[in-house]
């Protein structure tokens, strides 16, 4: 048993302290960075850094109270208590304030803090809790836990629909599509038709796709716990091969049931359920990604329709897809940043290739090359290629009316897209923690397995809790999109398990040692898949700066 558990009661009042100081520094960047017409992005510029460490300071205190709330339920919902929950939430918080502390006070003048302030994050009683909980041999409690219960790390709490789904799509991430996983990554295919062909068969494509145009989900509600659960188990099997294929669906269906007209919601959605045309995302230009305003693909206005001309890059599984949807600038006066911008559904042939080339009957010709990539193997990432490419007026997105909203459909998309990849990143998590957990218990080195050594088990320790709590900051959030609400909290979520990912992932590397390093075992795969995470749907940086902290700034 842990020695570390402590009451619930005891950890509440420390987090509070600490969103105390956080918001006191908020209302200061507040005061610095306002201007006539409220907040300045050029003055937000001059403190990147603190705004940087605020949106991280943040997260990690909103994953703490779900942490918290998590324990709580978890406690409420078991007869035998909840010890490993709670030992998880009181290891998190501790990490969480010792964090929050270390950044504020290493700068507290570009937070406007001073020392009683530095001083409240650094009380006695708080200082006390933390030690405790990182106390070396609680540590390796939980770590001997973990061992025992061969890498169970706390109760998952889904409710039935969530755990049936849970329960179909983990048996074939590991009975189709982890055998195919190495192969698709070494030899970097295309994924298979054995993958393709099972997820539409199980309505894959659909899960944000209302009933009433042929999908899965509720047309009273959104269902974001069901891709939540679906995305992670898919992406334990592969994020490259499976993981992410429902992703573009995803972002397109939410674009269409935000800005489409009723037209094109019942032309689209339905195939897109069926996963016939496959969809892929064309935003990011070469020289512009996370700062969508700035787009320069050409869309001018002909008879009948659009030209669109220029390129587009990371356009991930532009290949196999019969269905673009496309970010251009309808408005050639680039002074007004995203409301020139125009959403267009731009078809195409499906061509397995890393490269491909459609001429239309028009004239135009769409072409693109795959980018080649250290992971992320499967999807394949183009680079596309418009050359007088028409588009009839009827795939304008929103129709005369959707013209210059571009960027707002965009953004209702990618807010699914930011909570899945959330999803995402937990399912590779989970693969790699399986694989150290195993492997500690299998190697052995100076005469007994690596998992019997205190700093084995502290690493195993370490991931099991931000494994866990990041899995629960996830379904927290889902479950508060489910209620029309979490918009911000999804680019938070986002930001703090992908960068997660990218540790856990390592550590479960370093465990292997140099079996880790080699192609052979699927560590080294989790590990190049995971350093993605934090850079597509939104740069880490960018979700930051542009997102988390100009949300917290402009609340506060």
């Amino acid at each position: 048993m842990n020695q570390g558990i402590e009451p619930l009661s005891a950890v509440t009042p420390h987090l509070a302290v600490a969103d105390a100081v956080v918001g006191k520094a908020l209302r200061w960047l507040k005061e610095q960075c306002s201007g006539n017409k409220g907040l300045s992005n050029d003055r937000l510029d001059e403190h990147q850094l603190a705004c940087f460490d605020l949106a991280w300071c943040a997260a990690e205190a909103a994953g703490a109270r779900f942490a918290v709330e998590y324990a709580g339920r978890a406690a409420a919902e078991s007869a035998g208590g909840a010890a490993l929950e709670q030992s998880i939430a009181g290891i998190f918080c501790a990490e969480a304030l010792q964090n929050i502390s270390n950044r504020l006070s290493s700068r507290p003048q570009s937070f406007g803090l001073d020392d009683a302030d530095l001083a409240a994050l650094s009380a006695p009683e708080i200082r006390a809790f933390c030690h405790r909980q990182l106390d070396a041999r609680n540590l390796e409690a939980l770590g001997r836990q973990v061992i025992v219960l061969n890498g169970a790390c706390g109760a998952y709490l889904l409710d039935e629909h969530a755990t049936m789904m849970q329960d179909t799509f983990r048996k074939l991430a590991t009975s189709v599509v982890m055998p195919l996983a190495e192969e698709i990554h070494r030899h970097d295919l295309i994924i298979p038709a054995e993958i393709l062909g099972q997820l539409t068969e199980m309505g894959c494509f659909g899960l944000s796709v209302p009933e009433r145009y042929g999908g899965l989900q509720s047309d009273d509600h959104e269902d974001n716990m069901g891709m939540i659960v679906v995305t992670e188990e898919l992406s334990r099997g592969s994020l490259g091969g499976a993981g992410s294929l429902i992703t573009r669906p995803e972002i397109l269906s939410r674009s269409l049931l935000k800005g489409g007209t009723e037209a094109q919601r019942e032309k689209w959605l339905p195939q897109v359920a069926m996963g016939d045309p496959l969809c892929a995302i064309a935003v990011t230009e070469p020289d512009t990604g996370s700062d969508v305003a700035a787009m320069r693909l050409k869309a001018s206005k002909c008879d009948g329709g659009w030209i669109l001309d220029g390129v587009k890059t990371w356009c991930t599984m532009a290949g196999k897809a019969g269905l673009l949807l496309v970010l251009a600038r309808s408005n050639p006066d680039r002074s007004l940043g995203h409301r020139g911008l125009s959403m267009f559904l731009v078809e195409k042939e499906s061509v397995d290739g890393h490269d491909f080339e459609y001429r239309q009957p028009q004239g135009g010709v769409l072409s693109g090359r795959a980018i080649a990539t250290i992971g992320y193997r499967g999807m394949h990432s183009y680079e596309v290629f418009f050359d007088q490419v028409f588009v009839p007026d009827e795939n304008l997105v929103g129709g005369p009316e959707g013209e210059g909203k571009g960027f707002y459909f965009t953004m209702a998309g990618f807010a699914g897209g930011r909570i899945q990849t959330a999803a995402r990143a937990i399912g590779v998590m989970q693969a790699a923690f399986e694989r150290a957990v195993t492997y500690a218990q299998e190697r052995k080195a100076f005469g007994k397995p690596i998992g019997e050594f205190q700093l084995t088990l502290v690493k195993l320790a370490r991931m099991a809790t931000l494994l866990t709590v990041s899995r629960q900051f996830t379904y927290a959030v889902g479950r508060l999109m489910d209620q029309g609400q979490g918009q911000m909290e999804a680019s938070m979520v986002k930001l703090f398990t992908c960068k997660t990912a990218e540790w856990l992932t390592r550590e479960a590397m370093q465990i292997h040692g140099g079996m880790g390093y080699a192609e052979e075992t699927p560590v080294s795969r989790y590990f190049v898949d995971a350093r993605v995470l934090s850079i597509f749907e939104g740069a880490e940086e960018t979700l930051a700066l542009k997102v988390i902290a100009r949300s917290l700034i402009e609340a506060a």
